[in-house]
């Protein structure tokens, strides 16, 4: 059981756990989302093909799809 707890909590995890986006107390239009999250991985030294993969995956849908890649790629807090 201990196992399968380590397994689900690692999943959670952000591809880049060390680049802390703010999405509370700010605008929160996708657009204004988005490059927070693009300004934030430039400045850790991301490459511009990640960054471009980052902002092609948010793009593909809608806005809860959105804040959901935001989730999966950076620390949002």
């Amino acid at each position: 059981m201990r196992f399968f707890f380590l397994i689900k909590t690692r999943s959670r995890m952000p591809k880049y756990p060390n680049i802390e986006v703010n999405l509370t107390n700010e605008d929160g239009n996708a657009f204004a989302i988005l490059a927070r999250c693009r300004v934030a991985a430039k400045k850790a030294g991301l490459t511009k093909e990640e960054i471009e993969n980052f902002t092609n995956e948010a793009e593909e849908d809608d806005y809860d799809h959105l804040l959901q890649v935001c989730q999966r790629w950076f620390n949002c807090i």
